[in-house]
């Protein structure tokens, strides 16, 4: 679930080069706040992965809406073990 997420939104990344040819700079539009740079390409493709896992997780922590995000809601029952 969280990887489908992850990847559905990095598969809506824009990228372009900045800095006269120097860096790369990558955005989800759809996700205020998630952007990144890097020196390569690669560099910036994880460092976008990394920003938006930490978005998700701020969200989650703080309880705030996540486009196309659904948490389970099963009737979880644990036992005692004596």
């Amino acid at each position: 679930m969280i990887e489908n997420f992850l990847n559905y939104y990095l598969g809506k990344a824009k990228y372009e080069i900045i800095d006269s040819g120097k860096k790369f700079y990558a955005e989800i539009k759809d996700l205020r706040g998630v952007w990144a740079t890097g020196k390569t390409l690669e560099e910036c493709r994880e460092n976008l992965h990394n920003v938006l896992e930490g978005w998700l997780i701020l969200r989650l922590k703080k309880n705030l809406p996540i486009p196309n995000f659904k948490t389970p809601t099963s009737n979880i029952q644990m036992k005692a073990y004596a």
